[in-house]
């Protein structure tokens, strides 16, 4: 049985094959004849705008597959370049931190070594601004010889205002735009003094200053530093710039007038500082307070050992009235 059904395949092949072989015989013959040649040459030239379009199309899909492989590139080299802008951009930023800060140092440092008073250099690590109050936190405090009362300053000389709460490692400086705070001001051309109080926004009240005084716009106003009989001194030292006048308002019915300052100190930026602590302002303590002469107690180096109160004058007599008639 095996046996038939091998010699049924053997005789398949072979009739396959020679059908195979008969018709490419009959191919060869039929393409050697010139009809032929000439029928299949006029089917190719029927064909070649096909192909040609074909062709092209082909070619077309080829450069849109090359152009999107392209554009896929393109987009993942963008993004590395957009990465790297935003890299440079905020190194640029931060070096640029660093410089102002290292210029404000080197000023800082500067203004410390021709400065008359002995100073500390401080940092700000903290702001206070709620409703009318300016408050800061420097990063020095009682070790390092800072006290209650110290006038702080910034870059150029300019005050910023006052140490009012301190501890071992920080100190809480009340700024003199802080509602709270009150300043005596000279004005550098005529030399009136007023009141400077802060307020809230960028401008300083300079009140209680005499109406005849001209006062001019920019006009630059210093601490005045007065100092009073009984040892009483100006909080602040005398000369300290505060900032200049930017308007000035007048009433011709009032003896005083107020004029309006733009501070010398950026006062919700700056960031270093330095801390006045030879400066002693207020009342002297007890044992240095100025006494009435004739009665015991020390005064204050250099000033008049003491004073002689000035005499009650006394009670002016009424009128006696006339009897009547």
């Amino acid at each position: 049985m095996t046996t038939l059904l091998s010699n049924r395949q053997a005789r398949r092949r072979g009739i396959l094959f020679a059908i195979l072989l008969a018709i490419t015989l009959l191919l060869m013959a039929f393409s050697a004849n010139p009809y032929v040649r000439e029928l299949q040459n006029g089917v190719s030239f029927a064909l070649r705008p096909m192909q040609g379009a074909l062709a092209s199309v082909a070619s077309s899909m080829s450069n849109v597959a090359g152009a999107i492989g392209e554009i896929d590139t393109l987009r993942i080299d963008n993004a590395a370049l957009s990465d790297e802008n935003q890299r440079l951009t905020n190194e640029n930023a931060r070096l640029q931190v660093v410089k102002n800060e290292n210029d404000q140092l080197t000023a800082l440092l500067q203004l410390q070594s021709g400065f008359d008073h002995a100073t500390i250099a401080t940092r700000v690590i903290g702001r206070e601004s709620l409703d009318n109050r300016r408050m800061v936190v420097l990063d020095k405090g009682t070790d390092d010889g800072v006290e209650q009362g110290d006038v702080v300053i910034v870059q150029g000389g300019a005050v910023a205002g006052r140490v009012t709460d301190v501890g071992p490692n920080f100190a809480k400086v009340t700024l003199i735009s802080d509602g709270s705070s009150t300043v005596v001001g000279q004005l550098v051309g005529s030399g009136a003094t007023g009141e400077i109080v802060g307020q809230t926004g960028d401008v300083l009240i300079m009140r209680n200053i005499d109406s005849a005084v001209q006062i001019g716009l920019d006009e630059e106003v210093f601490t005045a530093g007065i100092e009073l009989n009984g040892g009483i001194r100006s909080a602040y030292p005398k000369g300290l710039v505060v900032g200049s006048v930017v308007d000035v308002q007048r009433d011709a019915n009032d003896v005083v007038q107020t004029a309006f300052l733009a501070p010398a100190a950026n006062l919700d930026s700056f960031e270093l500082a330095l801390v006045i602590t030879d400066y002693q302002g207020g009342l002297p303590s007890v044992d240095q307070q100025v006494v009435p002469c004739g009665t015991s107690g020390t005064v204050p180096e250099g000033e008049v050992p003491c004073y002689t109160p000035a005499p009650t004058p006394p009670p002016t007599p009424k009128a006696t009235p006339k009897p009547k008639g």
